[in-house]
């Protein structure tokens, strides 16, 4: 299994970006990626039911689908995979797990489980982008990424749910300590021109990108290794449950298709 993966981690680089992309081209894509919580009341993970049927029975489908989907959707995806895994579909394994890998990542950034996803319900807009990819561009070489081996779920949607109330719970940190900064950091120097590509912008600076990690103790980088292992094994396990089928080595597509 991990030569199969390894040789075609190209493609799935390439494809870990997919399911952002097909944001602009399908309405009921969005939902997807999120799970406003808070929406919910002050104790959303006891008044949500987490089976799909349960939960839509009583908030309904299109409220569902208007605050975030992402726990039911990393189940569908999950048996998704299941299914290609069985199917010995090699493009097929190969999507379902970038999209999978995608979803579950986005469970593991707290402002994907707020209704104030950017700050913008707080003054604090940019926040997200400062969060999720900012602050992983600068100091991401340097996180350590070794996270052990892969375990075996037993109940994906459960997990699903767990990690995204594991994220919700790190949601007033994110917003309070940017608040606190924002207070004491020097105001011209909070903001730098820098290059993105071939433009130069206005984003955070180098400086308070780096005092905003420390606040948070590494944050960022405990939430990436959190999701590295939790991708690792969703795909082990739906490879398991799948009946441990044999995968090629080697690459089945080149990378650019």
């Amino acid at each position: 299994m991990a030569g199969f993966y390894k040789s075609n981690i190209d493609y799935i680089v390439k494809h870990a970006v997919s399911a952002d992309k097909r944001r602009y081209v399908d309405s009921t894509e969005a939902p997807h990626h999120f799970f406003n919580a808070d929406h919910y009341g002050k104790k959303p993970w006891a008044a949500m039911p987490q089976k799909w049927k349960d939960a839509a029975a009583q908030y309904t489908a299109d409220t569902l689908n208007k605050y975030g989907t992402v726990p039911w959707t990393i189940q569908y995806q999950y048996y998704k995979l299941v299914r290609a895994f069985k199917a010995h579909d090699t493009i097929a394994i190969l999507n379902t797990s970038a999209n999978l890998g995608h979803y579950l990542a986005d469970a593991h950034v707290p402002l994907h489980l707020t209704q104030n996803y950017n700050g913008q319900l707080s003054n604090q807009t940019g926040i997200h982008a400062l969060w999720e990819s900012r602050i992983p561009e600068l100091f991401g070489d340097k996180y350590n990424y070794k996270v052990g081996k892969a375990r075996y779920i037993e109940n994906p949607l459960a997990e699903a749910f767990k990690i995204c109330r594991a994220s919700f719970k790190s949601v007033d940190t994110v917003l309070r300590f940017e608040r606190i900064l924002t207070k004491s950091f020097p105001a011209d120097k909070k903001y730098a021109m820098v290059l993105h590509g071939k433009k130069e912008v206005k984003d955070y600076s180098e400086a308070y990108c780096l005092a905003y990690q420390k606040m948070m103790k590494g944050m960022v980088e405990r939430q990436m290794r959190s999701s590295i292992l939790s991708v690792g094994s969703f795909w082990y396990s739906a490879w398991v449950d799948a009946g441990q089928p044999d995968l090629p080595v080697g690459r089945v597509s080149p990378p650019d298709k």
